[in-house]
Order: C-alpha cells, then structure tokens, then sequence
C-alpha cells in the first residue's frame, strides 16, 4: 500500500507496479478514500474505514474511468459521514443485496400455489401477464404503495376494476407470503395501505323456461356431442361447471338418485338429490370403457377443458348473447325458488357455506309470495 494526496490527474495516471497483482494507493488528505489498481489495466476508488465492530472494511466506489474525481470525492464524503455516526456502509449494502427482487418472490408465490390451489393457472397469469413485467426486477424494499396505487389507477383506464382488484390481491399475497417466510424487505408490505376500489361486479342472469328450452335445442344441434347434456345437467343440478364435468360413474348412485360430490370450491364435499329429469338425461349418457368419467370428451375420453366455442355459439344463436354458463347455476337457483322451495333448501342443493350467499336469490321468492298473499285473500272472499 502507498500513501499520496489523490488528485484527478493523478488519479488516471495511476498504474500498478510491474510484479504485483494488485496496488492501493491511500490519500493522505482524505481519510478512508484509496484508488486500487491491478496489472490489468483497471483502477478502482474504495472507501475505507474501520467498521463498529473494530475490523477493517472496505467498499468500492466506481472506476476511475466510470466517474469523476470529484464525484468520487463526494461519494467519499457521504460515506465518511456515515462512518462517523456510526453507520457501517458495507454491511448496509450486503443487507440490501440480500433482499430478493419481487420477481423471485413471484416464482416461490407461483409455487407454493400449485400446492393447494385447484387451478393455480388463473394466479399464474397474473403474476405473468401484470406483476413481473412491472414490478419483476425490483427489489422488495424499493417497491413503494404511492408507486403501486399510480400503476393500479393507470390499470383501471384498460381493465375490468374486477381484473385490477385480482391483480392487487395478487401482489398483496406475495407480501404476505414473503413475510410468513421472513425474507428481508417484506414488511411493511407497501400494498396494505392501497385501499381497494368499490364496485359492484355482481351481475345474475336469470333464464326464463323459454329461454331454456331455445338454448337447449341450439345446444342439441351442436358440433359438441355432450354440450346438450351438460346443460341440461347444470340446470337440473345448480353444479358449478368443473363439478360436473370432473364427475365419475362411481359417484353416481341412480338408485338412490343422488350425485356424491368429493371435491368443491367451499372444500366440503356434498351430495347433490338428482330430479328424475336429471337420472334420465344421465341414464341416457353414453358410457365407455375403461373410462371413468361422466360425460368426457368423446375423442380424448378426458375431461373437456374448455367449451367457450361451442357454448358461444349456441348461446348467441338462441339470442342469448350475454350468457355465462354459470348463470345456468344462478338459473337453477330462480327455478326452485320459484317453485316454491325456501332457500336454506336452495343453498343446501347449491352447497353454498353460509346463507349468505343463498340469499342473493330472496328477491325471487316474489312470485310464489304472491301468489300465495292471492290464495289467501281468495279463501277470505272479502270483496
């Protein structure tokens, strides 16, 4: 090590001696600030100090060709400054290093779905298509809530404010589950404090008996041979769309007319009472070998995966445009409470967890509490 007053100009003529790796040049002017230079050609300004626990430490600056003499000198002067509080810049440094970027808490978040969540796909393609693209290379702890809450404003002008909320929720798991796993940078999770917009998403499509009976025969006519089936099913049923198309022969009993469910979205397995319309339109399913499904794809003997195409097709020629297939479930709901059945009988067929969700369907128990208000009025024979 050699001592001289570091200028700029001496600074860029700095060489290493001939026979040696490396040479630290230390300025006797400005305590701590040294150029190192190494016999390939580099040269190097470094901080250094004597960290709080009394040993050496060191920590690079730039390349002399990279930056200024004075702004090494003012780079110097910050981290002298914080020595001399008592900071320890390395060791600060290192813990930053040490804290992972959101995309690699993105990866672990992704994998510990696959674990339990029944179609982990749908986060996936959050964390893929808006999460990594934004926020991937950050740092946890440089990801703020102003940024966040600006970056999810702009989102709304494109996107459903359902598809933003999704997206918010997202990255607030990934925060959440950073911080059960204690990695650095994690708390305080900046997306906690970004309030959630209000909006009412919920929308429920109610089919009327001719509207039914004009999808069904539009459903008929389709290319896809079970799309009929399955409709009837669904309405027959209340089921939920992958309830029924992962259905097995070995969890229906004809017998005793009753569909045993294993696996829901509420995690609670149910029985669901098959009407006699439901056992015939099972009866009349076609069965094959080795294949334990109820109604699978004919050509892979495998449960469909997708039926956007034909069930778009059949809707829109039954003049039904707007239909979701899981409004047939809210559809099956309308007609047993119109008919009469009271809802804690509906949420029990529909294998809803409270009652709360059952309720959503009360204001369709009008008709038959009319009716009934009109055969009472009729038996008095008031006027």
């Amino acid at each position: 090590m050699a001592k001289l007053e570091l200028t700029s100009s001496r600074c860029r003529s700095l060489e290493c001696p001939l026979g040696k790796k490396k040479e630290v040049f230390r300025c006797t002017k400005r305590t701590g600030l040294g150029v190192e230079t190494r016999e390939s050609g580099t040269a190097t300004y470094w901080f250094y100090y004597t960290a709080p626990s009394g040993k050496a430490a060191q920590l690079k600056i730039r390349g002399v060709q990279d930056i200024t003499f004075e702004a090494a000198v003012r780079r110097w002067s910050e981290l002298r400054s914080q020595t001399v509080l008592g900071g320890d810049p390395a060791a600060e440094k290192a813990e930053r290093k040490a804290i992972p970027t959101y995309g690699d808490i993105a990866l672990q978040h992704m994998a510990h779905n696959a674990t339990y969540q029944k179609t982990p796909h749908n986060t996936d393609r959050i964390i893929r298509c808006h999460l990594l693209p934004r926020w991937g290379k950050l740092r946890l702890n440089e990801i703020t809530s102003q940024s966040i809450a600006l970056w999810l404003a702009e989102k709304r002008k494109g996107l459903a404010p359902a598809t933003v909320e999704k997206i918010r929720v997202t990255m607030n798991r990934s925060f959440e589950l950073a911080a059960e796993w204690n990695i650095p940078g994690a708390s305080p999770n900046p997306v906690r404090t970004v309030k959630r917009i209000r909006f009412n998403n919920r929308r429920d499509k109610y089919l009327t008996a001719d509207e039914a009976k004009r999808l069904l025969a539009e459903c008929d006519t389709s290319l896809c041979k079970q799309l009929g089936s399955i409709v009837r099913l669904l309405l027959l049923t209340g089921a939920r769309k992958m309830e029924l198309l992962r259905a097995k022969w070995a969890d229906v009993n004809l017998e005793r007319r009753a569909w045993y469910i294993p696996e829901t979205k509420t995690g609670v397995p149910r029985h669901v009472p098959l009407s006699s319309a439901a056992v015939t339109v099972i009866e009349g399913l076609r069965r094959w070998d080795d294949c334990p499904w109820l109604i699978p794809n004919p050509e892979t003997r495998e449960p469909y995966t997708d039926l956007k195409r034909p069930w778009d097709t059949a809707r829109d020629k039954a003049g039904l445009p707007d239909l979701r297939i899981h409004d047939l479930r809210h559809s099956a709901a309308s007609f047993l409470v119109n008919s009469g059945v009271d809802l804690y009988a509906v949420g029990k067929i529909l294998g809803h967890a409270d009652h709360q969700s059952t309720m959503r369907y009360a204001h369709l128990a009008n008709d038959t509490l009319m009716s009934a208000v009109e055969a009472g009025a009729a038996k008095m024979q008031l006027t």
